[in-house]
């Protein structure tokens, strides 16, 4: 079972790298590490999602929500999805582990 579960959680992390922040649409929020952690509880049909956002005052924060649980239920359909938002730690550019996209935060 566990086997199972950490083949599900990653397909949900690759489906999340399918969907960008649109004020950075060149980034996905997996990559721009919006994603804390992904836990899948199948006995509860359940996707939890520990995430943030790159401002606590972020004005797309409904939509990536909306944008984040529609591709979850791709993977998992029959899921609920808890998003769970956190600001600790705060987001920075520090976290992209990319040099050439933290760049495009200099």
């Amino acid at each position: 079972m566990t086997s199972q579960i950490s083949k599900t959680v990653h397909l949900i992390e690759e489906k999340l790298k399918t969907v960008y922040d649109p004020e950075f649409p060149m980034i996905d929020i997996y990559t721009l590490w919006l994603i804390y952690d992904v836990k899948f509880l199948p006995k509860e049909k359940k996707v939890h999602i520990l995430m943030t956002f790159t401002t606590p005052f972020c004005p797309m924060a409904d939509m990536l929500q909306e944008m984040i649980k529609n591709a979850v239920l791709e993977v998992v359909p029959d899921a609920t999805v808890d998003l769970e938002i956190t600001f600790e730690p705060t987001w920075t550019q520090a976290m992209i582990k990319d040099p050439d996209l933290q760049r495009m935060f200099m």
